[in-house]
C-alpha cells in the first residue's frame, strides 16, 4: 500500500480571513487560532476549498461520503522567523511571533444604492497580515493521479482560502511543495510533523485557470486620491486606510502601507455596472430601472444575499463570480497631504461655528496593478456592462474611493483582458 504526502509552505498575497464562526468583544468575527494563539487554517477549511473544484461524484470519490477519504489534509500553521512551525505549547514566544498577538482589522458596512451607510450594517473582521506563511501537508492513499491533480490544483491563480475571497481575501502564492512516496515498509519512519524533511522538491509553476477570464487595470491617479479608514489622527480628521504587511526577511513587520481595498473597486464597479446595464436595456427597450440590488447584472456578477422565492418556499442567493485581489502601496510623509474644509452657511455665506475639519490624501502618482479575475459563464450583456465599468475607471468617468465629489480619486490607464488591451 503506497501512500503519496506532500509538505506545502504558501504566503499570503493578501491579508486572509480564517473565520472562526465565533465572536468576542473586541471583533464581530475573529480569525482562527492554534493552542499558542497564533493564526491557523483548519484542514477542513482547505479541504472545503478544493473539494469544490471537483464534480458531484468526483468529489464524493475522493474526498469521502459513506465511505472513507482517500486524501488527509494537515492544518496548516504559522511559520515563525526560521521557517519553522511550532506544533508544541510555547512558553515564551519569539518577539517575531507576538507580531501575531494585534492582527489586523477591516471595517465594514453597507452602503445603499445613493451611496450612504446602511443603518444598523456595520461591523468588522480580523484578519491575517498579508506575507503571513504557512505550511500544512497532504496525505493520499495510493492514487498518485489524484494526488498530482490536488497540487496542480493549488497552483491555480483563482484558488483562494478562507473566507471573503469576492471581497480581495484570501489570494496566496507557493513558496515550496516537498514531496515523498512511502511504501508500507517505511512508512513507519515517517513523521506527521511539519518539521520533517522530504526529499523531493516539485517544480513551481502558477497557472491560469480556463475557468476565468483575468482583466488587469493599469492605472494612475491624475492627482489626489484617499481610501477612508473612517478614522482620524492628530493631523486630520478622516485618514486614509493603512495596514502593515509582515516582512520575513527582515523578520518584523513593514512599515503602514496605504491600502485600496479590492471591497472598495468592487462597491464602485457594481453600481457602474448596473447603470451600464440599465442603459443596454433601454437601448432594447426593455426594463432599465433596475436598482443596485436587484440589477440582474450585478447579482450575476457580483453575488446577492439570500432571499425567498416568490413562492416563499425556497431560499435563493448567489455567492459573486468575481474575484478582486486588494493592493498595497508604500508611501512616505511628503506624499501625504492634508486639505482643510469647512461647512458654509448657505443663507449668510459665512462659514458655520465649529465646522471646520482637515482630510488627509495621498499625492503618490505611482502606477497601480489591479487584477480581477471572472468567471467565463456571464452572459454577453452583464459582461459587455462590466468590461464598460473597467473602460470608465481607465477614462477618468468612474472614481474611486472616498471624497470623489470634490474631485479625489481621478485615475487613467487601461484594460488588459488575458494579457491584451480591451
Amino acid at each position: 500500500m503506497t501512500r503519496y504526502i506532500a509538505q506545502i509552505t504558501f504566503e499570503t498575497n493578501t491579508p486572509l480571513k480564517v473565520g472562526s464562526n465565533a465572536s468576542d468583544f473586541l471583533q464581530d468575527a475573529p480569525i482562527q487560532k492554534d493552542w499558542n494563539n497564533s493564526p491557523m487554517i483548519l484542514g477542513t477549511s482547505i479541504a472545503g476549498v478544493l473539494r469544490k473544484e471537483f464534480n458531484e461524484s468526483q468529489a464524493k470519490s475522493i474526498f469521502g461520503d459513506n465511505k472513507g477519504s482517500k486524501i488527509i489534509f494537515s492544518n496548516a500553521l504559522l511559520l515563525n522567523e526560521i521557517n519553522r512551525v511550532h506544533e508544541d505549547l510555547l512558553l515564551e514566544k519569539t518577539p517575531f511571533l507576538k507580531i501575531f498577538n494585534n492582527l489586523p482589522v477591516r471595517e465594514h458596512t453597507a452602503i445603499t444604492d445613493k451611496g450612504v451607510a446602511k443603518e444598523h450594517s456595520k461591523f468588522d473582521e480580523e484578519v491575517v497580515y498579508k506575507g503571513t506563511r504557512f505550511k500544512f501537508s497532504i496525505e493520499v492513499l495510493e492514487d498518485e493521479k489524484i494526488f498530482n491533480e490536488i497540487l496542480e490544483m493549488l497552483r491555480q491563480s483563482h484558488i483562494r482560502f478562507g473566507g471573503g475571497s469576492t471581497k480581495g481575501f484570501g489570494k496566496f502564492t507557493i513558496l515550496e511543495i516537498a514531496t515523498q512516496e512511502f511504501s508500507e515498509e517505511n512508512y513507519a519512519t515517517y513523521s506527521s510533523s511539519l518539521n520533517y524533511q522530504l526529499k523531493n522538491k516539485k517544480a513551481l509553476q502558477d497557472s491560469n485557470s480556463t475557468e476565468y477570464t483575468t482583466y488587469t487595470l493599469n492605472i494612475k491617479p491624475d492627482d489626489f486620491y484617499m481610501f477612508g479608514s473612517g478614522f482620524g489622527d492628530s493631523d486630520a480628521d478622516m485618514t486614509p486606510v493603512y495596514e502593515q504587511v509582515i516582512d520575513y526577511e527582515n523578520q518584523k513587520l513593514s512599515a503602514k502601507e496605504i491600502l485600496i481595498p479590492a471591497s472598495s473597486i468592487k462597491g464602485a464597479l457594481s453600481h457602474r455596472t448596473a447603470y451600464h446595464y440599465n442603459k443596454k436595456m433601454l437601448e432594447k427597450g426593455k426594463d432599465h430601472t433596475q436598482t443596485v440590488e436587484n440589477n440582474a447584472a450585478v447579482k450575476a456578477i457580483f453575488g446577492h444575499k439570500k432571499e425567498l422565492s416568490e413562492d416563499k418556499k425556497t431560499e435563493l442567493g448567489q455567492k459573486g463570480k468575481i474575484l478582486i485581489s486588494d493592493c498595497f502601496q508604500q508611501v512616505n510623509k511628503d506624499e501625504v497631504k492634508v486639505f482643510d474644509h469647512v461647512s458654509i452657511d448657505r443663507f449668510t455665506g459665512g462659514a458655520i461655528d465649529g465646522a471646520l475639519f482637515q482630510e488627509k490624501t495621498v499625492a503618490k502618482n505611482n502606477d497601480f496593478t489591479i487584477e480581477i479575475l471572472l468567471e467565463n459563464d456571464i452572459d454577453s450583456d452583464f459582461n459587455n456592462a462590466f468590461e464598460n465599468a473597467l473602460k470608465d475607471i481607465c477614462c477618468g468617468m468612474l472614481p474611486l474611493g472616498g471624497a470623489t465629489t470634490k474631485g479625489h480619486g481621478v485615475f487613467s490607464g487601461e484594460v488588459l483582458i488575458n494579457g491584451k488591451k480591451l
